[in-house]
């Protein structure tokens, strides 16, 4: 790179402010946040690392050299996007995993649920989920909404597993009941507008990292 094409301290220094800026914003969010998918948090995460990008090269640019951080792009995983520049319909993907740790406090939950719509309804029959998890899950599945099961999993005997959350553009909504025999089936990784994926690899990522740097 010519000197000429060399940016400036002052640009230099402007990108270490935005970063800064962008720290303090992504910790705003973090403290605000108003569950685990909250889109502000994602929001701050993206400008967080496009601000420290920016500074990076920057940095390398002028002085040649580098930071000892690195903040690791949302859409790493997914190919260039290829979807309509200004999307009229969005469809929302979400697959959440969790293991039945405790089958018996889940039984129990989806018991009270029962007798709580048997007392609301009148009758003098005895709902009975009985031992079998299949009808417990039913009945808890029908009863809340997944992002509040996500927060009281633990209520209801469940740990969570990996999650993922696709936002895709499209030109215009399905036709009603179009995909709804194969609701994931065209998914189109060329569509994705963003992904966010909590997983507990992460977090095993993230010790290793801190271990190489005490070592």
């Amino acid at each position: 790179m010519s000197d000429a094409a060399q940016p400036t301290a002052a640009e230099v220094r402007a990108a270490a402010e935005a970063v800064k800026a962008a720290l303090d914003r992504h910790l705003e969010a973090v403290e605000r946040r108003s569950g685990d998918d909250d889109p502000a948090v994602y929001e701050a995460f993206n400008a967080l690392a496009a601000a420290a990008e920016a500074y990076d090269e920057r940095l390398y640019d002028r002085y040649d050299e580098v930071t000892p951080f690195e903040i690791p792009g949302a859409d790493d995983s997914l190919p260039p996007y290829a979807g309509p520049e200004e999307p009229h319909a969005l469809s929302v993907l979400i697959r959440r995993d969790y293991a039945v740790v405790e089958p018996q406090r889940l039984l129990a939950q989806a018991q009270r649920i029962a007798d709580l719509e048997n007392d609301e309804e009148g009758s003098d029959a005895t709902a009975a989920v009985g031992v079998s998890t299949h009808a417990a899950l039913g009945v808890l599945f029908g009863e809340y909404e997944p992002d509040e099961i996500g927060s009281r999993h633990k209520e209801f005997g469940l740990e969570e597993g990996d999650s993922t959350l696709w936002v895709s553009a499209a030109e215009e909504l399905p036709e009603p009941g179009e995909w709804l025999n194969a609701p994931f089936e065209q998914a189109d990784p060329e569509r994705i507008v963003c992904r966010f994926d909590v997983s507990a690899v992460f977090d095993d990522e993230l010790d290793d990292d801190l271990e190489e740097q005490d070592a």
